[in-house]
């Protein structure tokens, strides 16, 4: 919602649901799949940081803790302490699965 979109839909629901939120939404409504919402809502708030999401988000591409440092104007030892914290909240082996699992997560 933050980035900017109407709705949020399940995309293998009934096509008669998705043309009547597309109409919903054009008349200025936001259209949540209730199931979607359901489960934003037993996710629970984001265990992580917003300095450990941007580290998260710029590790995304393969980039190295380098590259994410000169990126984020963070020293290389604060990259590896912001990911190494963001692995052990996930509750990962390394910083991909922490990405993913944030993702999954609604997290980032």
């Amino acid at each position: 919602m933050e980035a900017g979109a109407a709705g949020f839909l399940v995309k293998d629901g009934p096509v008669e649901e998705l043309a009547a939120s597309i109409r919903r939404v054009l008349t200025g409504e936001t259209v949540i799949d209730p199931a979607l919402a359901a489960a934003a809502l037993s996710a629970g708030p984001s265990p992580l940081t917003t300095r450990e999401c941007d580290v998260l988000k710029a590790s995304a591409d393969g980039s190295t803790v380098a590259d994410i440092a000169t990126r984020l104007h963070l020293s290389e030892s604060t990259v590896r302490n912001y990911l190494s914290s963001a692995i052990g909240k996930t509750g990962t082996r390394n910083r991909m699965e922490a990405m993913r699992e944030a993702r999954q997560q609604g997290w980032l």
